[in-house]
């Protein structure tokens, strides 16, 4: 009988062996836990954020070119400059320099993640500073193509995600995302967003107006790299398909590394702004 309970006992101990093996085994063949459309869009959204983190404050030259629906143009030119916020969205400053009936106006946004944004407009013919309210921020700014939601950085908090498909254009290969934004006084129902597989670097947005219907596509060219990290477009076009108009953006001049302060960024200097 002892025999027998030993015997009993190895052949336990080898099933129990057999079935851990068979397991293990098993589990690495098994897939990993599959991403759903949406925590992907969202990686992606997060992927692209992290690759920009870190690069402190810049400021640039721009150039604005508004035409209207017959082709005909009008030029602005500004500078502006952005500080990075580590706890929260990035402080930005854009000053009008030319031509003379918008020159001085200068245009005040922060940027929040859980909040809706703070945004001032100074206008010097009126000698006042006026806050941008929550229900205007899909309206045009300075009678441009952009609305002033569009103008702000575009936390990864102000959207929902849903990743739609690979696709490839022109030998270049794209992660298409949706984006939907959470503030539901956003003049858009929803956006869709091309960034390259590489760097992450968006060249296309669609938007849709509150109808579901395409309102403006932004096309964003002539990207170049600064301290081996950070990509910036030199070249951004804003078309309204519902209006025929469109604006570029011509971006020159980067420079980064100011030495900018938050005080560099306060709206009581709004009309000292240079």
């Amino acid at each position: 009988m002892l025999l027998n309970l030993t015997k009993k006992k190895i052949l336990n101990s080898t099933l129990l062996s057999t079935t851990l093996t068979v397991s293990l085994s098993m589990s690495f063949m098994l897939p990993a836990h599959a991403q759903t459309s949406q925590e992907k869009g969202l990686s992606i959204a997060q992927e692209a954020d992290k690759r920009d983190l870190g690069f402190g404050d810049i400021t640039s030259d721009m150039e604005m070119i508004l035409r209207d629906r017959h082709g005909e143009e009008a030029k602005r030119v500004m500078h502006n400059k952005t500080l990075e916020q580590g706890d929260d969205g990035d402080k930005s400053l854009i000053v009008f320099d030319s031509p003379k009936d918008v020159k001085g106006t200068a245009f005040l946004s922060f940027t929040h993640k859980a909040t809706t944004d703070d945004q001032w407009l100074f206008l010097p013919a009126l000698k006042r500073v006026k806050r941008i309210s929550s229900s205007n921020k899909s309206g045009p700014f300075m009678g441009s193509e952009f609305a002033f939601e569009d103008i702000s950085s575009q936390e990864i908090e102000k959207y929902t995600y849903n990743f739609l498909r690979d696709e490839t254009i022109d030998g270049r290969a794209y992660l298409v995302v949706e984006r939907d934004p959470v503030d539901p006084k956003s003049g858009y129902s929803k956006q869709i967003v091309w960034l390259d597989s590489d760097e992450y670097r968006a060249w296309k947005v669609e938007s849709y107006d509150r109808k579901n219907e395409l309102l403006k596509t932004l096309t964003v060219s002539q990207y170049q790299q600064y301290l081996g990290q950070y990509w910036r477009a030199n070249k951004w076009e804003m078309v309204n398909h519902q209006t025929g108009k469109s604006t570029v953006l011509n971006f020159s001049q980067y420079k980064f590394g100011n030495g900018f302060t938050d005080r560099d960024f306060s709206k009581n200097s709004l009309a000292r702004a240079k």
